[in-house]
């Protein structure tokens, strides 16, 4: 990449996030945000151990931009999936191991961002990165993209697995050299995750949890994240290996629409 088009890149991201910071500030008169219902919580609150590298505040996602409702790198969730997944954390801490959340609740309009985005078959700025083998045309059609997520129903979470002590994760910085997802996990984005043979959010078959072609570690680590999730009452979604909902849901037919922020929990 060319000194001029990282830096346009970095002004294009650097303009993308103050918009959403002018976005965050309430305007007199305006209608108040929704809230959350008392079900939802913020994980940190449930259990402050599990780490959280939430994807979609930041620019490292495969739009290149902060997504819409994003306000604060938080992860919230219905209480019933909160509770689980701190069932599941400590068994895995006596392991040797960690969750971490790369997204939870997330609101219809981030949804409807992702729409916009995969229409506009002009930015195709991530595609190195995150769908290097998809033509951007077939997003819909592969199910990639839809305009409603099980993430606003608030029990989904994208997550992986980390081994303790955790290793720093380097910031992403946008313009950066990118590395297709379903590379050597050497060559990728140094996410300090287990190899599970994909980075997150890689739209490529390779990310289907019990993909044929992935074998070895990269396997028995899907298949221990999702034995883990399973026996706490979550359910994997077969095409992602990170995707995973808690059964019952406590909202199985309602898809909210509130900002991920502090303020939108009660009690934060």
């Amino acid at each position: 990449m060319t000194g001029l088009a990282f830096a346009s890149r970095a002004l294009t991201t650097a303009a993308a996030t103050l918009l959403a910071l002018v976005a965050a500030v309430p305007v007199a008169g305006a209608a108040p945000e929704p809230k959350a219902p008392e079900e939802f919580v913020a994980l940190r609150s449930v259990d402050p151990t599990i780490i959280q590298e939430m994807r979609y505040p930041t620019a490292h996602n495969f739009m290149g931009v902060p997504v819409d409702g994003y306000r604060q790198p938080l992860c919230i969730l219905t209480r019933p999936a909160a509770r689980a997944l701190h069932r599941a954390q400590v068994r895995l801490l006596r392991l040797g191991y960690s969750l971490k959340v790369y997204d939870c609740y997330r609101p219809q309009r981030a949804v409807d961002h992702f729409v916009r985005w995969a229409k506009d078959l002009d930015d195709q700025a991530m595609k190195r990165e995150f769908y290097p083998r998809v033509d951007k045309t077939r997003l819909f059609a592969d199910g990639y993209i839809a305009e409603k997520s099980g993430h606003s129903r608030g029990s989904t979470v994208d997550l992986t697995l980390v081994e303790l002590p955790a290793a720093p994760t380097p910031p992403y910085l946008p313009g950066q050299e990118q590395v297709p997802c379903h590379a050597p996990a050497a060559d990728r984005f140094p996410d300090n995750s287990v190899d599970m043979g994909t980075g997150f959010d890689c739209f490529d078959t390779l990310s289907h949890t019990d993909d044929p072609r992935v074998r070895g570690k990269q396997r028995a680590h899907r298949q221990f994240l999702k034995k883990t999730l399973a026996d706490v009452g979550f359910v994997n979604l077969a095409e992602e290996w990170w995707h995973y909902t808690f059964k019952p849901e406590t909202f199985p037919d309602t898809y909210f629409d509130f900002p991920v922020a502090r303020r939108s929990v009660a009690g934060h």
